[in-house]
């Protein structure tokens, strides 16, 4: 089971639609890229190659 990593301020904003939205921030925290298009990846995934 993955750890779970506790959200603190700044990691993440909720959308005009209300979904939360994570940022650089806590994706750099979590320490892996989950391959899912986030909007804020730091990672470099790219959905359309299926790449970083």
């Amino acid at each position: 089971m993955k750890e779970r990593i506790p959200l603190e301020e700044g990691d993440y904003y909720l959308s005009e639609q209300g979904y939360r939205v994570f940022t650089k921030q806590y994706h750099l925290k979590r320490g892996y890229c989950c391959e899912s298009g986030c909007r804020h990846c730091p990672y470099g995934y790219n959905t359309k190659t299926n790449t970083q």
